[in-house]
């Protein structure tokens, strides 16, 4: 019985230090890392034992603490970039875009948006994922190995429930946003098909509402009908990511993970 015991006590310590370090060893580039959900992603794969680069906009870089300055929505300020990373780590094992440009009249109402507006929006967010995710992925075609995620979410999967914002004093859903998130899902899965061949994985996350010191009527309106009663959380969003990342998901592609405490099952 003392045998058994150690034996089970033995296999649930591998059994954690492989959950523990799932990253162990893989260099991990996270756009937008000082954001609401880049710090935690940084700080949950840094803690699975990942190296992690986080490629911020309005920083200075700082190779020791794994920061370099990078505007995303600037060709060759994402080059430049790049080209540091490989400089110093020499592969990318896996990539996260996360960084969410907007323009300053993000949140317009629809019928007050202007045309400019909706193509810059598409321009920084939609264009830019293509940008990066073309260089990349042909990196890693040459190790013939991967994985690619990108931050999406549930309103590019289902239509917005605008009741959330009544009395809230004007707040909504900005229309590019639906569009842009949807086109990341599509994008990501003929991604994942194109570079399936070569062992190279591409996934969404779609969160659900995350909790940002919003109006307290809209807080109360979303927990009243999600699921689990609440918002997420940011450290609820960075553990699906590191797992997408990880070698435990390596049969798993082309897929929208949706971490949303149940929004889109009703």
């Amino acid at each position: 019985m003392v045998s058994t015991n150690i034996c089970n006590l033995q296999q649930l310590n591998l059994y954690l230090e492989s959950i523990i370090n799932m990253l162990d060893g893989k260099i991990i580039v996270v756009t937008g890392g000082n954001g609401l959900i880049g710090k935690a992603l940084v700080q949950k794969a840094e803690a699975s034992g990942a190296t992690v680069i986080n490629l911020e906009v309005n920083v200075k870089t700082q190779l020791k603490k794994g920061i370099i300055n990078c505007d995303i929505t600037d060709t060759q300020s994402f080059n430049s970039a790049f080209d540091k990373i490989l400089e110093l780590h020499g592969k990318i094992d896996g990539w996260v875009n996360n960084a969410y440009p907007r323009t300053t009249d993000w949140g317009s109402k629809f019928e007050d948006v202007q045309l400019e507006s909706w193509k810059k929006n598409v321009d920084m967010q939609l264009n830019s994922i293509f940008m990066i995710s073309q260089r990349v992925l042909e990196h890693m075609k040459q190790n013939k190995a991967g994985s690619l995620v990108n931050i999406a979410s549930i309103y590019g999967v289902v239509g917005n429930d605008f009741t959330i914002y009544e009395n809230t004093g004007g707040m909504t859903s900005p229309a590019a946003y639906s569009a842009i998130k949807g086109g990341v899902i599509n994008f990501s899965r003929y991604l994942a098909s194109y570079y399936g061949q070569h062992n190279i994985r591409i996934n969404c996350v779609s969160p659900g509402g995350i909790k940002q010191n919003q109006n307290p009527v809209f807080i109360e309106n979303f927990e009243k009908k999600v699921p689990l009663k609440r918002m997420g959380r940011p450290e609820d969003i960075a553990p699906a990511v590191c797992f997408l990342l990880s070698d435990d998901a390596c049969y798993i592609t082309g897929q929208n993970l949706l971490v949303d405490g149940g929004w889109t099952c009703i």
